[in-house]
């Protein structure tokens, strides 16, 4: 879409306070897949999250999304939230209703019922889980973080009969040789695997803007990129310190080489921005880092390299 879209936020509000993140979709398997519509359903719809919305150049009245572990009556219950660093563990959680009862039927969200993101503390790495779900609400992930220390655990859904969605947010320790490290400095170009993204446009506290991300490969524009979760892209966006958390869809459908959205920043301050997109059956993840100020955005600087991503619709960065 080509209009601005409607910033869909994970918990309730998310879309005003934050709007900046990219379209979850999903293509799953390695056949063809349908293009995505021009104003994708899902999490644009859960946008409008507790019916808040916000002017150009306007404040948010609602917290970004992931700063709460309990929100109009749901809480996110983690039931492993010590794991060991390195090692393989089986993530598991439930969301509790306003009864303190596992809720066990939720509403699909393009083509998955929840969408789990976990990154720790320094924002170093990401990962994007699809989890399962038992028959007593229990939801489980297999995973493993790849270092000691603090992690957040965002988990967004939309329950059955629900008119909204939300973000739940809640914290997860892991035991290990901890060796935290500074926000990397990225620059407006990254590469990962062979593939080179440059970010442009400006992030502007308080003040709607437009962010694209270019995809390029061996120096020509990448312009068949495929669906992932229904979108040609996905954008998380977290803030240094607390890691609140965003997610709104591209404004663009062609598959490539440009990447849009149209994004607001809360606050002042350094984000973390994690695109993942999909080419030739493997999504990969580009990260890059920005720091906003009131008046400009950062200047280019030198190329960084990302990490590779695993081909899998469940990875981590």
């Amino acid at each position: 879409m080509n209009t601005p879209l409607r910033i869909t936020a994970f918990a309730a509000g998310l879309a005003a306070a934050f709007g900046l993140a990219l379209g979850v979709g999903n293509a799953t398997g390695n056949g063809p897949t349908p293009k995505p519509a021009a104003a994708h359903a899902g999490h644009a719809d859960h946008a409008g999250h507790a019916g808040h919305s916000e002017e150009a150049g306007g404040a948010a009245d609602h917290l970004p999304g992931g700063l709460q572990i309990s929100e109009r009556g749901y809480t996110l219950n983690v039931d492993t939230p010590f794991v060991t660093a390195g090692s393989p563990t089986d993530l598991r959680f439930r969301i509790l209703g306003a009864d303190g009862k596992p809720v066990t039927s939720y509403q699909q969200q393009h083509e998955k019922e929840l969408h789990l993101i976990v990154a720790p503390r320094d924002l170093s790495t990401f990962q994007h889980l699809h989890p399962t779900l038992a028959a007593d609400g229990t939801w489980s992930a297999p995973t493993a973080v790849p270092a000691a220390g603090e992690y957040r655990v965002f988990a967004d859904f939309t329950p059955t009969g629900a008119s909204e969605g939300l973000t739940l947010g809640a914290d997860l320790h892991a035991a290990g040789d901890l060796h935290p490290a500074p926000l990397p400095d990225t620059g407006r170009t990254v590469t990962v695997d062979g593939y080179t993204v440059t970010l442009g446009g400006d992030l502007t506290p308080g003040h709607s803007g437009r962010l694209t991300l270019s995809v390029s490969r061996d120096g020509k524009p990448v312009t068949d990129l495929q669906p992932y979760l229904g979108a040609y892209g996905h954008l998380v966006a977290l803030r240094a310190g607390d890691l609140a958390y965003l997610h709104v869809h591209p404004d663009t459908t062609t598959p490539g080489p440009e990447i849009g959205f149209t994004t607001t920043a809360p606050s002042t301050g350094s984000y973390r921005l994690f695109l993942d997109f999909k080419h030739q059956d493997t999504v990969r993840t580009a990260a890059f880092t920005v720091t906003t100020d009131s008046t400009a955005a950062p200047a280019p600087a030198a190329p960084a390299t990302a990490e590779h991503t695993e081909g899998t619709d469940d990875h981590q960065h």
